[in-house]
């Protein structure tokens, strides 16, 4: 087999990788560097131009996985694309929201590639989109008349994720793709099989957190209930920065359970965007598929109101109320970005992250800051000292590196490929492998370097 990571930077980003697997191509997903602006934000295809593909695997619709879809389409518009049934119905919203983010961003910023694709582009690429269900065994054949057999395993994370096993003769290839184990309020943890297989690709993300016993997921839960209970007693607003499809829904199923058995104090709660309408979607996957648990009358229970279209940077709304509002990561010009300007200079709010945070982004910087600190917000030119309470709670939507060293300790495979994690993160599991399977051949790939493995 021979792979390629087409991720210009590494890391976590623009997540796409090349394999080939006897006579057959294929692209593992198609992402979107968060960080980064243009052309530059897409993988770099130049390493499959000329190649013939046979197939695109999407594992799920984050847009660091699925960004650049329609850019590779259009340079390769024989090959199909195929991901989970709920994955399919997710894909064009995501795609379409993904224009009106870039269209915004050519304003703002003034990014004259943006956008890099059209709604009218997406719209004629959703015929090449094939949703198939978790444990079907789907056959792909080449024009070499060679050929392989794949099957999407649930692989918890956000509603549709998959993990890919894929047999080509006697060899079995496993891509775990963003994986949790632990069931959510919203979606069941990930069911792997038990097998050996001879490649590993497996995510990293979380190689730098160790999660201590008192960090186990219903503590923390319960940690962040009592955190926001504390927060608006003492006449304070309480902002949860949210990736919109997943953790935002996430987020109202454990805050509608807090407050049906009367553990949420009484107040405001705001939550507005891409995540309250992919609520519709998420409760059309709960009742089509089985495969998630989410009802969107949970949003009429909490008697949720709309965030205010026009946030004022630097200013404290001063609601006493809790916003649920993306992006996850504070990214600039968001929602939460310019909410949490104005909140971050009163001692009464808390701003509490609930997943994965990049250290160069904004939300990464102010977690590695300490009380008194001054902050820049750059991008809107608010400078503000931090007094409010910054908190961390672990419901991350990726597994422990615990678990997935376990994992691919039990597979015993012949070769691991690290992917989907800050180089700190893939160091950690390549010297934990290194000394639990000595035999096996550990790769963490450099971009743009082609690997036999």
């Amino acid at each position: 087999m021979k792979l390629i990571d087409l991720n210009r930077d590494g890391a976590i980003g623009a997540n796409c990788n090349y394999l080939q697997i006897g006579a057959l191509n294929i692209v593992i997903d198609s992402g979107l560097h968060p960080k980064k602006a243009g052309r530059e934000a897409a993988p770099d295809f130049s390493k499959i131009r000329s190649v013939h593909l046979d197939l695109i695997i999407i594992t799920h619709c984050h847009l660091d996985h699925i960004g650049s879809l329609p850019i590779l389409l259009r340079e390769h518009p024989e090959a199909p694309v195929v991901m989970t049934t709920s994955s399919a119905m997710l894909l064009d919203r995501m795609l379409h929201n993904s224009v009106n983010v870039m269209t915004r961003q050519k304003e703002e910023a003034g990014i004259p590639e943006y956008p890099l694709f059209t709604h009218d582009e997406v719209d004629r690429l959703k015929k090449r989109f094939t949703g198939i269900p978790f444990g079907q065994a789907k056959r792909i054949a080449s024009t070499k008349n060679d050929a392989i057999t794949f099957i999407f395993h649930p692989a918890g994370h956000v509603a549709g994720a998959a993990a890919v096993e894929i047999h080509h003769k006697r060899r079995q290839i496993f891509i775990t793709g963003d994986v949790l184990f632990e069931n959510q309020r919203t979606l069941p943890g990930a069911k792997f099989p038990v097998d050996r297989f001879d490649t590993l690709i497996m995510e990293t993300t979380r190689g730098n957190t160790e999660r201590p016993p008192e960090k186990a997921r219903g503590l923390e839960v319960a940690r962040l209930v009592d955190s926001i209970n504390e927060t608006i007693q003492r006449g304070g607003s309480f902002l949860i920065p949210v990736f919109a499809l997943g953790r935002q829904q996430e987020i109202l199923s454990i805050i509608h359970d807090a407050r049906k058995f009367r553990r949420l104090v009484d107040c405001p709660i705001y939550a507005s965007g891409l995540g309250m309408d992919l609520a519709d979607y998420l409760d059309q996957i709960s009742r089509k598929t089985k495969h998630a648990n989410f009802n969107r009358g949970i949003i009429k229970d909490l008697k949720i109101k709309p965030a205010p279209r026009k946030l004022n940077p630097g200013e404290d709304p001063k609601q006493n109320a809790l916003y649920i509002i993306s992006s996850g990561m504070l990214v600039e010009r968001t929602p939460s970005y310019v909410l949490a300007s104005g909140l971050i200079g009163n001692s009464n709010n808390t701003i509490g992250f609930v997943g994965y945070c990049d250290p160069e982004t904004p939300g990464g910087e102010i977690l590695a800051a300490r009380s008194g600190d001054t902050y820049l917000f750059k991008a809107i030119n608010v400078k503000a000292k931090i007094k409010a309470r910054i908190e961390k709670f672990e419901l991350s939507g990726h597994a422990d590196r615990e678990e997935l060293l376990q994992f691919a300790v039990q597979s015993n495979p012949r070769a691991i490929v690290l992917t989907h994690g800050e180089p700190s993160a893939r160091a950690w599991f390549m010297e934990q492998l290194s000394e639990a399977l000595p035999k096996t051949k550990i790769i963490d790939p450099v971009p743009l370097q082609e690997y036999q493995i």
